[in-house]
Order: structure tokens, then C-alpha cells, then sequence
């Protein structure tokens, strides 16, 4: 057997799904992955995958119909069948502030601005997670998509998540790893009805509610016990369950197990929490504030791989970056959000592409760089250009087909509209009465 089959019969399933102009759309994913500086979209027609005109990029993604849940449904045929699927969930913002005539703007979250925030769209990803035995920053993508004005990233996440749990094998475990933002009791009761288990981190200043007390036999049952501040560790009663370990970046750790405590406002949905306090001190003396993960499901992870698996989560962060620096996914400002999704969508499966060719690129590497045993996506990246010679496009080559008539003369040129920025208003929750 061929050892480019997987990687050949992946790009012309992917080839077929594109639709129209598929053939420029095709080449343009290839020069994308070959090319490291580019300054606009027009600029990747000058690689020499690209076999048009320089028109022909932005033809592309305007005529173009990548079916996303046809590409997430061949996605999911290339995870690994493993005792359990770990998937991660987060979102980021795609900055769009010199846009005025695109729809459904919003100011958007960002740390790294003046403001914390942007002028932009926000997208919702949900990526599988590779198991790797080496440091690695892999993370794969099975559906990137838009968060609207009208949904909130916790809503998009729950849509996401339902319809990857659809296209996975029911008989197989499945696990998601996801940040604090999405640690409330919200999240929790919305997701209930999805068959997998959470591994979530909290916020240190979180109020949790343990078991209530049997029903006394007067006036309502009780819904909550005691309450649990994270914030006043010290008043918590005896950890179930303790495990000191070594960890091989952060030294002696130790884990606590709590069970049986549940949100406020999600009273019916059992969690475990674990506390996970580094024990090695600081330069200055003092210690390092201790993390706090929730597990919400069926558990069948042992204590001492909690922390490694939701270490995992970062990898969907490095891919963020690795998505915006290399391979250009902010880098054009589209009129519609219809054509930023779809250039998204090649963005996803472009990484995929990476990842199928991890182990058959021959590594290149610049002279001051040090060779890697395990490559990361920019380092396949690097060395794609004689696999991409080796194993060919499915991709027709382009034919003429004359020149243009142009713009009909006399014919009136409109004024792209201009959309107002949409700014959202937190409602603001009822407070609860103090007992």
C-alpha cells in the first residue's frame, strides 16, 4: 500500500466537497501551506501552486460552497480509534475594524488590546486533541464557525458540541476540556442532555453547594447543603481522595478529590472538583495560586492523568496563534461574514492537511533551527513543498476563456452600506437573598 493514500484520497474527498471553483479554490489551500509572508490575498497567486490569475484567489472564495458538515463528517473518519476522544472548546476574535460595510460587527474580547476589546466578529471552535507522547501543539479542528450576534459563545459552544457527539461512535468514550468562562452552572444544565464527560476549570472565587441533608419530613426539601467558597479552602472538610505526584515541567504537585457537590443554579447535575496546588515555592517564597478544575459526567480517568489531560486544552490556544501568523486566517478583509466562513473552513482543513502529512514530509528547517523529533504545524508547514511536488493536485489546470466585457457602460455604481457596530448589553442577573 501507497503510504501517500491517506493523505491523496483526503485531498480529493476534500476537492469534491468544494463545489464550485474548486479547482482555484484547491490551489489556493496549497499555496496558503507553502507560502510563510504574504501581505494580502491577492499575493498568494504569486506562488507557483497557483496556476491563475491573481483574480482567480478572490473568485474563489466568492464562489466556493465548502459544506461544513460534510468536511466535519471527514474529519471525524480520521481520528484515531482510541479508548476515548478528547475534544476542546474555546473562542477567539478576528478583528475587523477597518470593515464599516460588513454586517453583524460586534465588539469582541481581547486581551492583548488597549480596551480588552475590538471591533470584529467572534468564532467558536471545537478541535479534537491528539494523544502525543512528546510535547506537541497539535490541535484539529472539527468545526470553526462564526458566533453571531444573536448567540453568545456558551450557546455556540452547546450547538458544536451536539453535533460532534452526533458524527462520533457511541460506543466510545468521549471527554471535553474547556476553560473557566465556561465553568457555570448555565453551561452545565444546558449541556446535560449531551453524553459526554467536562472537564472544566473554575474560577478561584467560585461558590459551590455540597449534598443536601436527608428530607427532615416538614416544608420543601432541600435543594443545597453547605456552601463551598473556593476563595476559604481552608474551612473545606477532608478531601476524599489526595495524590502527590512529580510532574516533569512543574515538580511536586498535589491533587485533592472532593465529590458530590453540584452550581446553584444547576442543583440536579452531580461534580467533582479537584484542587491542584504546585508545591514547589516560588523565587520569592510565596506559593503559586493553586487550580481548580470541575469533572461532570462519567468519570473513568484516574486521579493521576486529570491534570495531563487538561493540559491538553492548550493546545487549541497555540493553534489560534499558529492560525492568525502563519497561516493567514486574518489576514484578508472580506465584505460578508458568508465569505470569512468560508475562508475559515479552508483555514480548518488546511490544518488537517498538516496533520495527515506530519509523518511523511521530509523535515526542513532553517540553518539556526534545531531539528525536531515531533513536528509542529509550522515545521510541516515548512517542509510541504516537495511533498505537495511528489504527490500532486487533484486540480485541473486553468483554461482561457477570453477576456471580460467590463462594466456595462452607463450602468450605475451603488455605495457599499455601511453596518452599525453591535454592542451587546450584559443582563444583569437577580441577586439572591442572603440566608
Amino acid at each position: 500500500m501507497n503510504k501517500y493514500n491517506r493523505l491523496k484520497n483526503f485531498r480529493h474527498d476534500t476537492y469534491e466537497m468544494l463545489v464550485k471553483s474548486k479547482d482555484a479554490t484547491f490551489e489556493l489551500m496549497d499555496s496558503i501551506m507553502t507560502r510563510e509572508n504574504a501581505r494580502s490575498l491577492a499575493e498568494f497567486s504569486l506562488s507557483p501552486f497557483f496556476q491563475r490569475q491573481w483574480c482567480s484567489t478572490y473568485e474563489a472564495i466568492e464562489d466556493s460552497r465548502p459544506n461544513g458538515n460534510k468536511l466535519m463528517k471527514r474529519y471525524t473518519q480520521e481520528i484515531d480509534t482510541l479508548e476515548y476522544t478528547l475534544l476542546g472548546i474555546d473562542h477567539t476574535q478576528w478583528e475587523c475594524k477597518d470593515s464599516p460595510t460588513m454586517k453583524d460587527r460586534g465588539y469582541q474580547y481581547s486581551h492583548s488590546s488597549l480596551n480588552s476589546s475590538v471591533v470584529g466578529q467572534g468564532y467558536s471552535t471545537i478541535a479534537w486533541l491528539p494523544p502525543l507522547k512528546e510535547k506537541g501543539s497539535w490541535a484539529l479542528p472539527l468545526r470553526h464557525e462564526r458566533i453571531t450576534s444573536f448567540e453568545t459563545p456558551l450557546s455556540k459552544a452547546r450547538w458544536q458540541l451536539k453535533q460532534v457527539c452526533r458524527k462520533l461512535p457511541e460506543n466510545r468514550r468521549k471527554l471535553v476540556v474547556l476553560d473557566c468562562e465556561y465553568g457555570n452552572g448555565k453551561f452545565i444544565q444546558q449541556t446535560a442532555d449531551i453524553e459526554i464527560s467536562k472537564l472544566i476549570r473554575v474560577r478561584s472565587n467560585l461558590c459551590l453547594y455540597s449534598k443536601p441533608d436527608p428530607y427532615s419530613g416538614r416544608g420543601r426539601p432541600k435543594k443545597h447543603g453547605a456552601k463551598w467558597k473556593l476563595n476559604q479552602c481552608d474551612d473545606f472538610p477532608q478531601s476524599n481522595k489526595v495524590l502527590e505526584m512529580e510532574d516533569s515541567s512543574l515538580g511536586l504537585i498535589r491533587i485533592s478529590k472532593w465529590t458530590e457537590l453540584h452550581f446553584y443554579n444547576a442543583p440536579t447535575q452531580q461534580l467533582t472538583l479537584f484542587k491542584i496546588e504546585r508545591l514547589k515555592e516560588k523565587k520569592t517564597g510565596s506559593l503559586h495560586r493553586p487550580l481548580w478544575l470541575i469533572w461532570v459526567g462519567e468519570e473513568f480517568l484516574s486521579l493521576e492523568y486529570i491534570w495531563s489531560q487538561y493540559r491538553r486544552r492548550f493546545g487549541l490556544e497555540h493553534w489560534y496563534r499558529f492560525a492568525k501568523q502563519r497561516l493567514h486566517w486574518t489576514l484578508p478583509n472580506f465584505r460578508t461574514p458568508d465569505r470569512c466562513q468560508r475562508w475559515s473552513n479552508l483555514i480548518v482543513n488546511i490544518t488537517w492537511q498538516l496533520w495527515l502529512s506530519k509523518d511523511l514530509v521530509q523535515e526542513h528547517h532553517l540553518p539556526w533551527q534545531k531539528p525536531q523529533q515531533n513536528l509542529t504545524p509550522g515545521r510541516v508547514a515548512l517542509s510541504m513543498t516537495s511533498l505537495l511536488i511528489e504527490i500532486g493536485s487533484p486540480a485541473l489546470s486553468p483554461k482561457s476563456r477570453g477576456k471580460s466585457h467590463g462594466w456595462p457602460q452607463g450602468r450605475k455604481r451603488n455605495k457599499a452600506k455601511v453596518y452599525p457596530t453591535i454592542k451587546k448589553q450584559q443582563s444583569k442577573s437577580k441577586k439572591r437573598r442572603k440566608t
